[in-house]
């Protein structure tokens, strides 16, 4: 939420997001071609965002964690292009987005922070670009690894040691890899002790090798 938001402003918001859905790890919060009417804010777990290529092949477009917003998809067309599917048990505040657009406008403090959600959504989108269209394979997991990083850091959990809440087969659809070049690149990585990784849980040994091998302007974006 918006930091500067008075106590009344807070309590209006978190009277607009008061309902709360529960999702087992494979549910989907909603399908490709559903119609828009509520932006979705993850209260915990995590998820995932894919579209369906043609031949029934699934490709990753994201992967979204506790703290932030679902959904930002669906509001220039009102009707969702990829499906949103947990990747663990999951709980998630509905902010009806008719409501939410109402209230920013009497808010200028929450329109701002929709405005900068919606903005860091563009950047991610032009960091993935880059990714697929520019990085070798080390590059693409060490960007992975390290915007993971950032992301758990900045709500409060560890940069260093955490747990992969995707398989290697979604990290590879993500960033436009083989699963055998991610389990092979990920090995690579244990061998240099630049990671150690057992199972799904994963520790960062060396952050600023792991910078050098994308350039730290490029660790953010995706």
């Amino acid at each position: 939420m918006p930091s500067d938001l008075t106590d009344d402003e807070l309590r209006q918001l978190e009277s607009l997001a008061s309902t709360k859905r529960a999702y087992r790890r494979g549910d989907y919060l909603y399908r490709s071609g559903s119609k828009f009417g509520s932006l979705y804010a993850i209260r915990t777990g995590f998820f995932k965002t894919q579209v369906l290529h043609e031949d029934g092949r699934e490709q990753v477009t994201g992967f979204q964690m506790a703290g932030e917003i679902i959904g930002l998809d669906a509001i220039s067309t009102d009707v969702h292009t990829c499906d949103a599917v947990a990747l663990e048990d999951s709980e998630v505040c509905e902010l009806p987005f008719n409501q939410l657009e109402a209230l920013s406008r009497q808010l200028p403090a929450l329109q701002r922070h929709l405005h900068k959600i919606m903005s860091r959504e563009i950047v991610r989108d032009q960091g993935i670009m880059l990714l697929l269209g520019s990085m070798r394979a080390e590059e693409r997991l060490a960007a992975f690894l390290l915007n993971l990083s950032q992301r758990f850091a900045a709500r409060g959990y560890s940069a260093s040691s955490f747990r992969l809440r995707m398989t290697r087969q979604e990290i590879g659809s993500y960033l436009g890899l083989k699963l055998e070049t991610v389990s092979r690149t990920l090995s690579y990585f244990q061998e240099t002790r630049l990671i150690d990784v057992h199972n799904k849980s994963i520790e960062l040994l060396d952050m600023s090798r792991l910078l050098g091998l994308v350039g730290q302007q490029r660790a953010t974006p995706i």
